[in-house]
């Protein structure tokens, strides 16, 4: 079954978002001529606008994010979760990465209190998977909540997106570090594909995934909360292409000018992640083989997804609000926007 539609805005933001990722599919996964180079450097350009316009991140003080009674060792707690249930949900990699952004634009935004972190992270990933994931991967939202075992019923899910979209502005379209992992490998394959082959034992896509795996447990780190994606992506490639190629400087240089950094937070930031990464141990030895492990890839936690039972449980925050006259003490006076909405329900 379909789930209504969020807004005409939101159907067309999918449709673009699709094509883009049809265009770094393609030329990751073959070497590109000069028309594709030119047509990555302007996907580039884009992506880096939209980073501009939509990125935000929640900000420390006194030991908490700002505005907030959630402290770093909380917020990564629930990020590691997080990841958990996108792979118990068996999301990509895409939408966990945007899942975090909307969390983080969020907790930048509004004051929010620690004991609706989780239902905000659970929230954002749901958003998330609705723009991302392909109807046939996505569970309702009443089976994905019994998946992952929350408390929350699906009518609170619902407004929380209600909240979540209205604090954005329905605005969704945030370039996350996942979309600069496949842009710049992209151009390292169309650019220097021998020696992107020679890297990875010619099997390109097992580089992506070595880095994908690493941006994930950098997105939990709050020390990396000041850098942009497009700074976070760029520093974990360039650590790797330094371990593995004498030639990296040069390769590094050509993607930090087309990126347009500013060297000084980049080296900040590369600082950041190698001494994150080692401290995880995720950071292997020069000339390690990369090795794939094929069943890694079939099999996934959880349980099998569950068919729609006919009831049009596929809903948005749009269209559940029927059935939800009780007030309940869960929002607690969270946000104006959720008092006002029932505060009209109850004339």
């Amino acid at each position: 079954m379909q789930w209504p539609p969020m807004t005409e805005a939101v159907f067309l933001f999918q449709r673009h978002y699709f094509q883009w990722k049809g265009l770094v599919s393609k030329t990751a996964m073959k070497p590109s001529g000069e028309e594709e180079n030119q047509r990555l450097g302007t996907l580039l350009l884009n992506t880096l606008a939209r980073e501009m316009r939509l990125w935000r991140a929640p900000v420390l003080k006194n030991g908490c994010i700002r505005g907030s009674d959630i402290s770093p060792p909380q917020y990564q707690e629930v990020i590691v979760w997080l990841r958990e249930m996108s792979s118990l949900f068996q999301f990509s990699s895409e939408t966990f990465a945007l899942g975090v952004c909307v969390l983080n634009s969020l907790l930048a935004a509004v004051k929010t209190r620690q004991k609706y972190l989780k239902c905000v992270a659970i929230t954002s990933l749901i958003l998330a998977a609705k723009i991302n994931e392909e109807d046939e991967v996505i569970a309702s939202v009443k089976d994905l909540l019994e998946q992952s075992r929350c408390k929350f019923s699906t009518a609170e899910i619902l407004r929380m997106e209600r909240v979540i979209l209205n604090k954005l502005h329905w605005d969704l379209y945030i370039a996350t570090p996942m979309d600069f992992i496949h842009i710049f490998h992209g151009l390292l394959m169309s650019r220097r594909p021998q020696l992107m082959r020679s890297i990875s034992q010619k099997r390109p896509c097992l580089q992506a995934s070595l880095w994908t795996r690493q941006l994930q447990h950098c997105m939990a780190c709050h020390q990396l909360w000041q850098f942009k994606g497009s700074i976070l992506a760029l520093a974990i490639i360039t650590l790797e292409l330094e371990r593995l190629t004498p030639d990296w400087f040069s390769v590094f240089t050509d993607l930090l000018r087309k990126a347009q950094m500013e060297s000084t937070e980049f080296i900040c930031c590369k600082e950041t992640v190698d001494e994150y990464l080692t401290g995880l141990e995720l950071s292997l030895p020069t000339n390690t083989v990369y090795i794939l492990d094929a069943s890694s890839m079939l099999v996934f936690r959880g349980h099998d997804m569950q068919e729609d039972d006919g009831d049009g449980n596929r809903q948005t925050a749009r269209g559940a609000q029927k059935g939800d006259q009780a007030v309940d003490d869960f929002y607690d006076g969270f946000w104006c926007l959720y008092d006002e909405d029932m505060s009209k329900k109850t004339r």
